[in-house]
C-alpha cells in the first residue's frame, strides 16, 4: 500500500487515478492540487482526495509516489514548481499525452531526466472534463504505456507499473519517440479530423440546419470533438513534428478518394472501402486480445 499518493492535476485523469486508487485501497492518504480552485474544492467535497492544495510542491512534500496529470502545455511550469521539494525517496510519474516534450521539460529544469521520474501516458479518456467527469474504473483493461529512458531507475520503473497494474491497466514500455509518433496516428490525428469536420459543418449548419438532420454517423464520428479543446491545443503544439506530416498524407488520400468518386472508378473505390472495413476489424480484433 502507498502510504501518501500525491496527484498534479485533479481532473478527469487525475481524479479517476483517485478514485481508483480509494476504490481498491491502495493509498493510505490522497493528496491533490489542482490550479483550478473551484474543480479543487469539488474533489475535497466528493472525497475524491483526502487532502487539497493550490501549491504542488505542497502537495507533494512527503509523497511516496507523485502523479502528475496536468495538461502537457503546463508540465515545465508544474516540474518547476516541485523543484524545491524533489526527493529521492518519492517516486514521480506523469500522465501525459505526449512524451518527447515531457522529457524537454524535465532537462530544462533539472538539467537531466531525474532517475525517480518515469514517464507514462494512460490511454484512457472521455469527452468530458474536470473532477466531475472522474470514474474509478476508467483504466481497467486499457493500455498505460510508459517511456523510461536511459537514466531511469528501475525500481522505480517497476513502482510505477505495479501501481498502474494494481489500477487494473495493462501496461507496456515503449521508446518515447516511437510513442508520439504512434499516438499521432492513432490519437491526435483522429482528433484534429473531427474538431476540423466539426467546426466545417458547423459554420455550415448557421445556414443550411445540417445538424438538424445529422444522423448517428455524424454523432460518432465527430464524438472526440466534445473533447477539451485547451487540452488538444497543447497535444497538437506539443507533436506538431509528427501530426502535421499525417494531415499531409490524409489529404493526398483524400484527394485521391475524390479522384476517384469524381471519375466514377467504381471498383478502386470498392477495394478502399473494403480495404478500411478489413483494418478495422484487425484493430478490433486487437481490442479483444
Amino acid at each position: 500500500m502507498i502510504g501518501r499518493l500525491s496527484i498534479i492535476g485533479v481532473g478527469l485523469i487525475g481524479g479517476s487515478i483517485a478514485r481508483a486508487t480509494r476504490t481498491k485501497g491502495l493509498a493510505q492518504c490522497i493528496v491533490g492540487s489542482d490550479s483550478d480552485p473551484g474543480n479543487l474544492q469539488k474533489a475535497l467535497e466528493t472525497g475524491v482526495i483526502d487532502i487539497g492544495s493550490a501549491d504542488p510542491e505542497e502537495a507533494a512534500t512527503d509523497a511516496d509516489l507523485v502523479v502528475i496529470a496536468v495538461p502537457v502545455g503546463a508540465m515545465e511550469a508544474v516540474l518547476r514548481k516541485l523543484k524545491p521539494a524533489w526527493s529521492e525517496r518519492t517516486v514521480y510519474t506523469d500522465a501525459g499525452s505526449t512524451k518527447g516534450n515531457v522529457i524537454t521539460a524535465a532537462e530544462r529544469v533539472f538539467g537531466a531526466v531525474p532517475g525517480n521520474f518515469v514517464p507514462g501516458h494512460p490511454i484512457a479518456g472521455a469527452e468530458r472534463s474536470g473532477v466531475e467527469a472522474a470514474i474509478a474504473d476508467l483504466y481497467e483493461g486499457k493500455r498505460v504505456i510508459l517511456t523510461p529512458v536511459s537514466n531511469s531507475r528501475s525500481d522505480a520503473v517497476r513502482q510505477v507499473e505495479a501501481f498502474w497494474l494494481a489500477l487494473g491497466a495493462k501496461v507496456s514500455c515503449m521508446e518515447l519517440a516511437h510513442h508520439d509518433e504512434v499516438l499521432a496516428a492513432t490519437s491526435h490525428l483522429p482528433h484534429v479530423l473531427a474538431f476540423v469536420l466539426t467546426e466545417m459543418l458547423g459554420r455550415k449548419d448557421e445556414q443550411r440546419e445540417i445538424f438538424q438532420y445529422a444522423a448517428g454517423g455524424f454523432r460518432d464520428f465527430t464524438r472526440i470533438a466534445s473533447s477539451d479543446p485547451k487540452m488538444w491545443l497543447d497535444i497538437c503544439l506539443a507533436n506538431g513534428r509528427e501530426i502535421v506530416p499525417l494531415i499531409g498524407q490524409y489529404q493526398e488520400a483524400l484527394q485521391r478518394t475524390a479522384e476517384l468518386i469524381s471519375e466514377g472508378r467504381s471498383e478502386e473505390l470498392y477495394a478502399l472501402f473494403s480495404g478500411a472495413r478489413e483494418a478495422r476489424q484487425r484493430f478490433l480484433d486487437q481490442l479483444e486480445k
